[in-house]
């Protein structure tokens, strides 16, 4: 019973992520909005992690999973987009880095913030 609240709290935050994403007109995908919504409601207190943990360590051990669909139709397409390989190896190579490095220096940032450092 409590996966389900778990989960229940979990998809009404990304079903108002997906009601903003229709209501505002901004190209940012509704996933996004549900993230930030999510962490907003994580950082004032409104949800608590105790709320919501079980639950996303669960969604996150299956994350893999989920992969697997987009493995095998690129698996089906390989012979389409083999003279592409390179290029598309050397982007997710430098997306990849360049994603950990803002990731890294916003974690930062934050921790800095809740230990009351100057930033």
């Amino acid at each position: 019973m409590n996966y389900i609240f778990q989960l229940v709290i979990i998809f009404i935050i990304t079903f108002v992520g997906e009601v903003l994403y229709k209501f505002i007109p901004l190209p940012i995908p509704a996933s996004i909005y549900g993230l930030l919504l999510m962490f907003i409601c994580l950082k004032t207190k409104i949800i608590k992690l105790e709320q919501v943990k079980s639950a996303g360590d669960l969604l996150l051990d299956v994350m893999p999973i989920m992969f697997m669909p987009a493995a095998v139709g690129l698996i089906t397409i390989w012979k389409d987009v083999l003279h592409i390989v390179i290029p598309m190896i050397i982007i997710t190579l430098l997306t990849t880095v360049l994603v950990m490095a803002a990731t890294g220096k916003i974690t930062d940032f934050i921790l800095k913030k809740d230990e009351g450092e100057e930033v």
